[in-house]
């Protein structure tokens, strides 16, 4: 995608010659409220605009936006007032209020030439990755281009801080929201196009780019070194598996952070093949491994004194006469076996093989983020991750996760469903035999395979990480790029504070 150019300014929106001029509305309880820096606009009207807003039916409700003919008020033929909800009780204004606002006119601006909005005012970075993200939009297989984003958009500063920490910010929140971008253009791309090979080829040229190390193990070095899990679940297609390690050493690193993510690039279910309705969506269940892989790009680009590596198993689980069967056991990296119940839990198998080989590196914390049960939608919804792992550090993701706008939920493993795990011939089994708290139970068999003492974390981005309904706030059809900002929230605080 094409993302609009950025440029702080201190011009006055009154009189700047742009296509629209962009200000925030709240939802008051009297009705629709101006919020911050639009009260300048409003002396263009003489003190009307809100009765001008009131009488189009403007209320000020989250995403609402109205637009309105300036008729000679501004230099701007347009102004657009992008509503932020409601206040907090002492007024205030939460950045994901302005993010989902700076998205959502983001996509009413569409074709617009240069542009200038207040809602930098309240809060530059939220507004920023807002106005980048809901920009977004994959065209690469479109052959009518049709409206382009918009492609200039003027911030206008917040009043507090200097000029030098405000270009900081609109840096270090483009990066976040291109990484964010980079990630579903991943998952946006078809199967034909991206498949295990392909995948890795990419990561491998997006790495060159970036300053950091890249590996990538083949079907042969992956059998020769004993990765039975990844090389189980591509058995059956043709197009052969691969494992991706990116790391990144930051200048005087502290800390050592290992990102595991899911790669299975498309996902028929193998044996236990799924239902066709709505089989098409299994081109994101890659999902996760494009997140661990834009994480560690970002950290490059943003200099993190850290050091980060990311997993990245990539498979197609396809049912073929050679496919991976119900009754298998599978050997994986590091010797454990695991009878497979159900070929369409996948997903974990890959994932242990990268986090075991993670582990060995000696990491102070590991991350895992997967598409990994159709339980966390069932449990948490479409928009809600859920977070599991070692208790602390399992808050501490949620908490950070929710900070940033990506909705997630710390969840239990309770231990009374290992038992259900127990396999008859193997050490484990990959399915407890039951649905009930199918997301738990996946999380304690990844718990299995995590070495003794390392402190981890996995998030389960079944829903958040694909949005098959319509575009809301700044978030657009198809891959969300969930969770990279989580990703990225939580190295920042590992940096910060160890």
């Amino acid at each position: 995608m094409t993302a609009p150019k950025l440029a702080i300014t201190d011009s006055d929106p009154i009189s700047t010659a742009v296509d629209a001029v962009v200000i925030g509305t709240l939802q008051g309880r009297d009705g629709v409220v101006l919020a911050g820096a639009a009260e300048g606009v409003n002396a263009a009207y003489e003190g009307a605009l809100l009765q001008v807003l009131t009488t189009v039916g403007a209320s000020g409700k989250a995403e609402e936006v109205v637009t309105l003919p300036t008729l000679g008020k501004l230099t701007a033929p347009l102004l657009l007032a992008v509503g932020l909800g409601k206040p907090a009780e002492d007024g205030s204004i939460t950045e994901e209020q302005v993010r989902r606002a700076s998205g959502a006119v983001a996509r009413a601006l569409t074709g617009k030439k240069r542009v200038v909005t207040t809602l930098s005012a309240l809060h530059l970075g939220a507004a920023v990755e807002g106005t980048v993200l809901g920009s977004y939009a994959f065209t690469t297989y479109k052959t009518a281009a049709g409206d382009a984003p918009v492609a200039k958009v003027d911030l206008v500063a917040p009043a507090e801080g200097t000029a030098k920490a405000h270009r900081a910010t609109v840096k270090a929140a483009t990066a976040i929201a291109e990484a964010v971008s980079l990630t579903r253009d991943l998952v946006n791309t078809p199967p034909n196009d991206l498949f295990p090979e392909s995948f890795a080829n990419r990561v491998a040229e997006l790495a060159k780019t970036d300053g950091v190390e890249v590996e990538v193990l083949d079907e042969k070095a992956l059998r020769k070194q004993g990765f039975g899990g990844i090389l189980g679940v591509g058995t059956g297609s043709t197009r052969q598996p691969r494992l991706v390690r990116l790391t990144y050493r930051g200048p005087k690193a502290t800390k050592k952070v290992a990102l595991v993510g899911k790669g299975i690039t498309f996902d028929t279910g193998g044996i236990s093949i799924k239902p066709a309705a709505g089989m098409e969506e299994m081109t994101s269940d890659m999902g996760g491994a494009a997140a661990v892989i834009a994480t560690v790009l970002l950290a490059a680009k943003l200099k993190y004194p850290l050091e980060v590596t990311a997993w990245a198993p990539m498979a197609e689980n396809m049912p073929s006469g050679a496919a991976y069967r119900p009754g298998d056991v599978l050997t994986m990296y590091g010797g454990k076996t695991v009878e497979v119940l159900n070929t369409d839990a996948e997903g974990r198998l890959i994932l242990v093989d990268a986090m075991v080989r993670a582990a060995e590196d000696g990491p102070d914390y590991l991350i895992e983020t997967s598409t990994l049960t159709g339980a966390q939608v069932v449990a948490l919804g479409k928009r809600t991750a859920g977070v599991m792992g070692s208790d602390d550090f399992r808050d501490r993701v949620a908490a950070l996760g929710r900070a940033v706008g990506e909705n997630a939920w710390a969840m239990p493993l309770p231990d009374e469903l290992r038992g259900d795990l127990d396999s008859r011939v193997a050490d484990i089994a990959n399915v407890t035999g039951h649905r009930w708290g199918g997301m738990l139970a996946a999380g304690i068999f990844l718990r299995e395979f995590v070495a003794e003492g390392l402190t981890w974390a996995h998030i389960d981005v079944a829903g958040p990480s694909f949005n098959s309904g319509g575009p809301h706030g700044y978030t657009t059809k198809g891959g969300t790029g969930v969770p990279v900002r989580t990703l990225a929230a939580v190295l920042a605080d590992i940096a910060a504070n160890g």
